[in-house]
C-alpha cells in the first residue's frame, strides 16, 4: 500500500490529517477519518464529505472526501475496491467468492 500522509490535505486550505483523531461519526465513534478512506470502522458509515479539523490547525471547511486526495483519488478508489463491509465477507464464506 503507498504511503500518503504527506500528500492528503484539505482542499481549501492546504493542512494535512495529522493522523489523529479528530472525526466524529453520527454513531459517536472518533478516529482518524484518513486511516479508512472515510469510513468509520464503529458503524461502517462512508462519509462523502469531510471537515477540516479546525482544532487541529485547520479550516473548518467541508470538502468531498476524495478531494483531499487530489491526484491520488485513483489509487484511493482502487485501495477501497480491496475493503469489504463484515456482512459481504460473511456472505461469501466457504463459497470464495
Amino acid at each position: 500500500m503507498k504511503n500518503v500522509d504527506q500528500e492528503v490535505s484539505c482542499p481549501s486550505c492546504g493542512w494535512h490529517p495529522d493522523g489523529k483523531e479528530h472525526w466524529k461519526c453520527h454513531c459517536g465513534h472518533t478516529w482518524d477519518m484518513f486511516s479508512t478512506g472515510g469510513r468509520c470502522p464503529a458503524c461502517l458509515y462512508h462519509w462523502e464529505k469531510t471537515p477540516c479539523a479546525p482544532k487541529a490547525g485547520g479550516c473548518n471547511s467541508v470538502s468531498p472526501h476524495m478531494d483531499w486526495y487530489g491526484n491520488l483519488d485513483g489509487w484511493l478508489d482502487e485501495e477501497l475496491t480491496f475493503l469489504t463491509v463484515p456482512e459481504e465477507k460473511e456472505r461469501r464464506g466457504s463459497r470464495g467468492l
